[in-house]
């Protein structure tokens, strides 16, 4: 009787333990959670000097304090709280990953990137599609200034 008094409580702990990583998703694959309807959703802002300086705007205001101004993730919020952010600059970082994909996560966030959907109109979510994908392409190529 007091061998199972000692398993008991252990085998409880690695069950639930066994569960509840189950039913995490693993550090980088956001793009698992999105749905396939979500995913295959087309931009429908064409990626312009305007669409650019809206996406860049926001930016500034509800994504650099993580991923950096640049978008580099080494934003003050991600170094003071030590998160690993990708870098968007590198553009093998969302080369597989489609724009609808893109915008499913800034509208309905991820880990610990809070959702931007309740706050911001849908037209400017691709709006920093565009933003984000300019990143990593030199800036002659996205009409920006270096």
């Amino acid at each position: 009787m007091s061998r199972i008094a000692l398993v008991l409580p252990a085998v409880l702990l690695l069950l639930i333990l066994a569960l509840f990583a189950q039913n995490q998703t693993p550090k980088g694959s956001a793009y698992a959670a999105v749905p396939a309807e979500d995913a295959g959703k087309a931009n429908p802002i064409k990626s312009t000097a305007e669409s650019l300086a809206r996406g860049k705007k926001w930016w500034g205001i509800d994504c650099a304090m993580c991923h950096g101004d640049n978008g580099d993730g080494k934003g003050d919020v991600a170094q003071d709280s030590k998160l690993q952010i990708v870098n968007f600059t590198d553009p093998a970082t969302l080369k597989d990953r489609t724009d609808g994909e893109i915008a499913w996560v800034i509208k309905n966030g991820y880990q610990d990137m809070p959702p931007e959907g309740p706050r911001v109109k849908p037209d400017d979510i691709w709006n920093l599609v565009n933003y984000v994908r300019s990143l990593s392409k030199p800036k002659s190529e996205t009409g920006q200034k270096p």
